[in-house]
């Protein structure tokens, strides 16, 4: 997918298309009830910026950075004139034999350093400041797993996109005027039964995901064969055009407690993309067929949030 257009977008985005960390903090909130609240939070994520340099400045070598996403039902209360034009909540899956369930939230904090001790910092200052204005739905520590591989074995985030596609791929353009420079964010937490997964062979591994384990080669399918999770998240429209997402996926997990997966997150330019990609993995293609991987890890949560460009965060703030 391309557009020259892009190139003249006369905003700064957050920090989307930041490199792959080694350490994050995803972070899902509700804004709880009352005018109060909403104030609160309005103000705090308006001002991320101040609280990242103060964390951020003790090491730059740490390249800390936090992503503000906020949910459909929040931008209702924000109170603001405009709407992105494909913000909407996430919406459940049901396929014949798994779901992707809709837990929803109101604010996503994606926090990404070189540091795990800088992504506890800023978000230890973020809550203070929120205090109880929010609600805390779920909090998920990641970290980066050997060379890039998810708890599954294979290399994770192979197909992002690179240089100029990456921005035409997850930043919004002049479609939809006042939100250029924003990114619609679907996160989904995945709990793998890495003892079921572990008893297959490589061949059948390689089979289900699409892609050689030791490797990472793409592998050959035949059209007869059932669809891999790399074919199902391939998106080709009715042109023929294919649309690419940005991955930011992290491993995850306390051994202790046996609760262990993959923290999905991804950033697009157009929602529907995202949302395609899941039906065909629950559902199917064709109906039925559904993605293998599911089989070894459940979705646990889903939510679909807008991350705005900085200029539209910092306005708003309630003095703004």
């Amino acid at each position: 997918m391309t557009d020259a257009t892009w190139n003249r977008v006369p905003i700064e985005p957050q920090s989307v298309n930041a490199p792959l960390s080694v350490s994050a903090v995803f972070l899902v909130l509700r804004i709880n009830e009352g005018e109060a609240a909403a104030a609160t939070a309005r103000d705090v994520i308006a001002d991320i910026g101040g609280l990242v340099r103060a964390v951020g400045f003790r090491d730059l070598r740490g390249h800390l950075s936090c992503n503000v996403g906020i949910g459909s039902a929040a931008w209702d209360r924000f109170g603001q004139s405009g709407r992105p034009a494909q913000l909407r909540p996430f919406s459940e899956v049901r396929g014949d034999v798994h779901t992707a369930v809709a837990t929803g939230g109101d604010l996503l904090f994606h926090i990404r350093a070189e540091r795990a001790d800088m992504c506890f910092e800023l978000e230890r200052l973020l809550l203070g400041k929120l205090g109880d204005a929010v609600t805390v739905l779920d909090e998920t520590s990641g970290f980066r797993y050997f060379d890039s591989r998810d708890l599954l074995g294979f290399v994770d985030g192979t197909e992002n996109p690179t240089g100029q596609a990456m921005a035409e791929s997850s930043l919004v353009g002049h479609e939809d005027p006042g939100f250029e420079g924003g990114s619609y964010v679907v996160i989904q937490k995945y709990l793998h039964n890495l003892d079921a997964w572990g008893a297959l062979s490589t061949s059948d591994q390689e089979h289900i995901i699409g892609r050689t384990k030791s490797d990472n080669v793409e592998l050959d399918q035949d059209p007869a064969d059932r669809k891999s999770h790399k074919s199902l998240n391939t998106i080709v429209d009715v042109n023929g055009v294919e649309h690419d997402i940005l991955r930011d996926n992290m491993p995850f997990g306390r051994p202790g407690q046996a609760e262990f997966g993959t923290y999905f997150i991804g950033y697009a330019r157009e929602l529907w993309v995202i949302e395609q990609m899941i039906r065909a993995m629950f559902i199917g293609d064709p109906h039925g067929q559904y993605d293998r991987i599911l089989d070894f890890s459940t979705a646990k949560t889903g939510a679909t949030f807008f991350v705005p460009s900085l200029e539209v965060l910092e306005a708003l703030a309630t003095d703004a």
